[in-house]
C-alpha cells in the first residue's frame, strides 16, 4: 500500500515538474516575442534639420535611407501647382511658378518654391502661414501638370536630337548617350562636353565618358534638364 502510495507521488511531482518547466519555457517565448514585436513596430527615429526650414526634425530611418528620395522630381518654372488650406476655402490657389521660381499666395505674397520637392515646398508654405496668419495650418500642395523638361544630345551619335527628362528619376551620361543611340563610329567617347547654365550663365564641363565606364565604382556625370550634350570626332 505505501508502495502505491509513493509511486502515485512521484508521478505527481513528475507532473508538477513538467508543467513548470512548460509554464517558464511558454513565457519566455511570450517575452521574446514581445520584444521582437516592439522592435518592428517602433519606427526607428533620428533627427536632423529640415533643409528648408532648417529646423530640427525626427525621420523614420528607413525614410531617410531610401534611395528613391534622391530622385523624387524638383518643382521648376512653369510647373502648374494648386494650394489649399484645410477649412480655409479663401486660401486656395492654382498657379504657375514663374520664371524666377516664385508663386504668389494669398496673404503670404511671392514665395519662391522652385528648387524644392512638393514636400519641402508644402512645409515652407505651412510654416510661413503658422508664423503670422494662421494656427498649425494643414497645408496640401498638388502638381497639376509638369513642364516639359528635356535635354540634347549631339555630335557623333546614333540619333541626335531632343529628348524627354525622366520624371522623378535621376539620369547620367552614360545614360543619356545610350538614350541617343551611342556612339558613332567616329565617336569619341574622350571628347564629351555638356554646355548648361548656372546661374544664369553658359558653362561647357569637359568629361572623359570612356573613363566613367571603365570604373563602375565612380559616380557618372549627372545631366540635369536643358543641358546640351555634344559628343565629339575620334582623330586618327
Amino acid at each position: 500500500m505505501r508502495s502505491v502510495w509513493f509511486n502515485m507521488k512521484s508521478r505527481t511531482c513528475l507532473i508538477g515538474i513538467f508543467l513548470v518547466i512548460c509554464l517558464g519555457a511558454s513565457r519566455a517565448t511570450g517575452l521574446c516575442a514581445g520584444t521582437d514585436d516592439q522592435a518592428v513596430a517602433a519606427p526607428v527615429l533620428t533627427k536632423g534639420a529640415d533643409p528648408v526650414t532648417n529646423q530640427p526634425v525626427l525621420a523614420q530611418l528607413g525614410d531617410a535611407n531610401d534611395s528613391r528620395l534622391d530622385y523624387a522630381r524638383k518643382l521648376s518654372p512653369n510647373d502648374m501647382i494648386s494650394v489649399t488650406v484645410y477649412q480655409e476655402d479663401d486660401l486656395k490657389t492654382a498657379t504657375i511658378i514663374d520664371k524666377n521660381g516664385m508663386v504668389m499666395l494669398p496673404l503670404l505674397g511671392q514665395v519662391r518654391i522652385a528648387g524644392l520637392t512638393t514636400g519641402q515646398a508644402t512645409a515652407r508654405i505651412q510654416q510661413l502661414y503658422n508664423k503670422d496668419y494662421l494656427v498649425n495650418p494643414q497645408v496640401n500642395l498638388i502638381v497639376e501638370h509638369f513642364a516639359e523638361r528635356r535635354f540634347a544630345v549631339l555630335g557623333q551619335v546614333q540619333h541626335p536630337g531632343n529628348f524627354d527628362f525622366p520624371q522623378n528619376e535621376s539620369m547620367n551620361l552614360l545614360e543619356a548617350v545610350a538614350i541617343a543611340g551611342g556612339y558613332t563610329r567616329l565617336g569619341a567617347p574622350s571628347k564629351v562636353s555638356v554646355r548648361r547654365l548656372e546661374n544664369g550663365s553658359p558653362k561647357i564641363h569637359n568629361l572623359d565618358a570612356a573613363e566613367m565606364s571603365k570604373d563602375p565604382a565612380k559616380k557618372p556625370f549627372e545631366i540635369l534638364p536643358d543641358d546640351i550634350i555634344t559628343v565629339g570626332e575620334r582623330t586618327f
